[in-house]
């Protein structure tokens, strides 16, 4: 068993970086947006670091609750989120805005919901 109360932080943790990476790309359209300025590559930035916070969070709540709580929550593919996270930090240089885009705004939204109901679910 593991302590639900760490896992519910992580959570919390992993939903604040998922709001950071929504806020930050409330003005990108296209893939592109983040690379015509100087400011597109700031928020480019600032969502990489976020989602490598977002899948350094994901490793640690697997590792917490050796691997019984996320497979629970299946829709998302977690193993995912956790390889984006190695791709961005260890191989920057070599980021698709594409996939960071298509993420952003396909696989997030879907997150939030996900991470709202793991924390009812644990906390309740």
């Amino acid at each position: 068993m593991y302590d639900k109360g760490l896992a519910a932080d992580s959570l919390h943790k992993i939903l604040s970086a998922i709001e950071m990476i929504q806020a930050r790309t409330s003005v990108v359209k296209e893939p592109n947006d983040f690379l015509l300025s100087a400011d597109g590559m700031m928020r480019l930035d600032a969502i990489c670091m976020n989602l490598i916070a977002l899948g350094e969070a994901v490793k640690g709540l697997d590792k917490l609750t050796q691997g019984e709580f996320l497979s629970d929550y299946s829709e998302v593919y977690w193993s995912g989120i956790m390889r984006m996270r190695d791709k961005i930090a260890h191989h920057y240089f070599e980021i698709d805005t594409d996939v960071v885009f298509r993420t952003i705004t396909e696989e997030v939204p879907q997150l939030v919901d996900v991470v709202k109901k793991m924390i009812r679910d644990i906390e309740h």
